[in-house]
């Protein structure tokens, strides 16, 4: 007596022949890829792939030959979006990265030009995301500009809030609520016609010229005298004088208001008397 097996390896089937001319079989079929052994995603290089599907299997040797053909990226951590293609082994041969990264051929990394850490005086933050903690270019503070790879300060003419700019330099400050500008410095003292003709001729910036302060005017800078003073400070300047300023404002013939910086009292003197002079910016 013959006996006989056979084996198929496109499905899991066993026929037996048990004798000469009489055949007895009994095959158990399957079309699920995984259950049949065909657990891996490719084979490259070598293997034998599922009949009823796209999974393969691939054998002893799959992570070798995966790493022989460039299959050697998990893709995964900061910068990375997933892998490219197919994996083998679990592993891609390059790598998708998330903006701003980009592939180098074998990592995601920051493009050369993400240089800046965007802090310090003049700094407000980066621009878009950064990358590895830096970004390509950074926004600035108010009164400054982004040029030539840093925030400087603008070059600028006119008001920006509490600061009047001639050629990018303060030249006049103000506090919040004020309508209008203090020159950085007094004029000295000297006599009503002094302090007058002086103030109209002191130019803030080119053809921008300034004032004698109205009494009013002077009476707001002894209120807001504090936050005038430290601006003055922090922008080049000196500070009010505790003593009696000219006014523009007239009391009678020959007689003009004067204001006390040290406790905002008003008077009037004739013009003749010798009184400290700060001129003012109102028209801007």
């Amino acid at each position: 007596m013959r006996r006989y097996l056979y084996l198929s390896t496109a499905v899991a089937g066993v026929i037996m022949t048990t004798g000469a001319g009489s055949v007895s079989a009994q095959c158990v079929t399957s079309q699920d890829c995984a259950a049949l052994g065909y657990t891996d995603s490719a084979c490259p290089g070598s293997g034998v792939k599922c009949p009823f599907g796209n999974s393969w299997y691939c054998g002893g040797g799959a992570a070798e030959d995966c790493t022989k053909l460039g299959f050697i990226y998990g893709c995964t951590g900061t910068g990375y979006a997933g892998g490219v293609g197919q994996t083998c082994n679990g592993q891609y041969q390059s790598c998708s990265c998330s903006s701003p990264y980009t592939w180098s051929g074998s990592a995601c990394t920051c493009p050369s030009n993400y240089t800046y850490t965007c802090s310090g005086t003049g700094y407000s933050g980066g621009v878009g995301t950064a990358c590895g903690g830096k970004y390509a270019a950074c926004t600035c503070a108010s009164g400054y500009e982004w040029k030539d790879g840093s925030c400087q300060k603008q070059t600028q003419n006119g008001a920006v809030g509490e600061l009047y700019y001639c050629n990018g330099k303060v030249v006049g400050v103000k506090a919040s609520g004020m309508s209008f500008y203090v020159a950085l410095r007094d004029l000295g003292q000297m006599n009503w016609s002094s302090a007058n003709s002086q103030c109209q001729s002191y130019a803030f910036c080119g053809n921008v010229k300034g004032t004698l302060p109205t009494v009013d005017q002077l009476k707001s800078i002894y209120q807001n005298k504090s936050r005038v003073n430290t601006l003055l400070s922090t922008n080049g300047g000196t500070q009010l004088t505790n003593d009696w300023y000219w006014s523009s404002t007239n009391y009678a013939t020959s007689r003009y208001y004067v204001v006390d910086m040290s406790s905002g009292r008003g008077s009037w003197f004739g013009m003749s008397s010798n009184y400290y002079v700060r001129p003012v910016l109102a028209s801007y």
